[in-house]
């Protein structure tokens, strides 16, 4: 068995500036842990095309688009405290989308794929670039399995960030279900268990520092609720890899065998749809390697 994992060499380009922690080295860390020996036989590589576009018009704004292009032409800026667009970060971020969009066609092709995105997306709002993410690239990848008539989407978020962006994108939608399982209270601040949307938001918020049976037996009890009663035609799975024990940005307790038995548990439940990962968070480089590698095997 393997899996597709989809890749774009202008991911690197993206510079966030010196001492920041979404830096290109995330992305080469988890390139080079996919390209290791013991997942050869495991992995199929595929480079993905650039975002188009139309793509991302599903989501977001066209002057909002333009603006974030206007200003990477125009040499970069900082769009919030931790939020800065280089020169070379749009060419990252319409590689990073192409990214997903090109995991999912895969994906729903072969059963199951995973996308090496950077930047991140999940905090990404319409019109609005915050927390690392320009472009939300788990929502994009939504809308496109929507043109491939996958209609029902069930999004998995288990970064140790709440993805605020991608909750305020689907939340009146009732094709869309989210669950997510986050460090409360933390970065963005949004999250709460009674944020419900139209029913279809399924928010479990945790504290740092429990023991990592429960954050795991919690998120899949959200994911059995969010599908009691309603069918994904495919699953996605916002992998951050930031809620592993000793990540710098979070404070959560799990362990690389946590993401391989949450991984095969999500493929259960998916009864026979297709389920692809998409890289969020992760910031301490070999936990984030470990981590891709643990969720890429149990995919394949």
């Amino acid at each position: 068995m393997t899996t597709v994992v989809t890749w774009h060499a202008a991911c690197r380009l993206h510079q966030a500036g010196a001492g920041h922690p979404e830096r290109p080295g995330r992305i080469e860390a988890v390139l080079e842990a996919l390209r290791e020996p013991a997942l050869t036989a495991a992995v199929e590589w595929v480079e993905a095309a650039p975002v188009t576009r139309a793509q991302l018009a599903r989501v977001h704004p066209a002057a909002y688009l333009d603006g974030l292009e206007s200003l990477a032409a125009a040499g970069g800026g900082t769009l919030d405290a931790d939020t800065t667009l280089g020169p070379r970060s749009w060419d990252s971020v319409l590689a990073s989308a192409g990214v997903a969009v090109a995991a999912v066609e895969r994906g729903v092709v072969a059963g199951t794929a995973f996308g090496a995105t950077r930047p991140p997306g999940h905090h990404a709002l319409a019109d609005r670039a915050m927390g690392f993410c320009f472009v939300n690239n788990v929502v994009v990848a939504a809308r496109h399995a929507q043109t491939l008539e996958r209609e029902q989407v069930l999004i998995v978020d288990w970064d140790v960030h709440h993805g605020n962006g991608t909750q305020a994108l689907v939340e009146d939608d009732p094709s869309i279900r989210f669950v997510s399982m986050h460090q409360f209270p933390w970065y963005p601040g949004t999250g709460a268990a009674d944020e419900r949307g139209v029913g279809n938001v399924f928010n479990v918020p945790r504290p740092p520092g429990l023991p990592r049976h429960v954050y795991a037996r919690d998120l899949l009890a959200a994911v059995d609720a969010a599908l009691d009663g309603w069918r994904a035609d495919v699953v996605l799975i916002s992998a951050g890899f930031d809620s592993l024990h000793g990540d710098p940005l979070g404070g959560f307790t799990l362990e690389p065998d946590d993401i391989t038995a949450l991984t095969v548990a999500l493929r259960e439940r998916a009864g026979g749809a297709p389920v692809v990962g998409l890289l969020e968070g992760g910031y301490r480089l070999d936990l984030l390697a470990a981590g891709a590698a643990a969720h890429v095997q149990a995919l394949a």
